[in-house]
């Protein structure tokens, strides 16, 4: 998910209660941070869900920079 940033990834989840996305980043050395985990309700990821998950990466970066 480029979009997002560099290294953010996404899980594609289908079951019969419906579709579910995690965004998150995993090329850090002891961890995986979750940006963002919801159940999708259209075709298309929001652009809120996008923005949002950006958002908690800048702010992450911002703070561990």
């Amino acid at each position: 998910m480029k979009a997002i940033g560099s290294g953010v990834r996404e899980i594609r989840i289908r079951d019969e209660t419906g579709a579910f996305r995690i965004i998150y980043l995993a090329t850090l050395a002891d961890r995986v941070l979750v940006l963002h985990a919801f159940q999708k309700k259209t075709q298309a990821t929001s652009q809120r869900d996008l923005d949002l998950a950006a958002t908690r990466l800048r702010n992450w970066q911002a703070s561990h920079g």
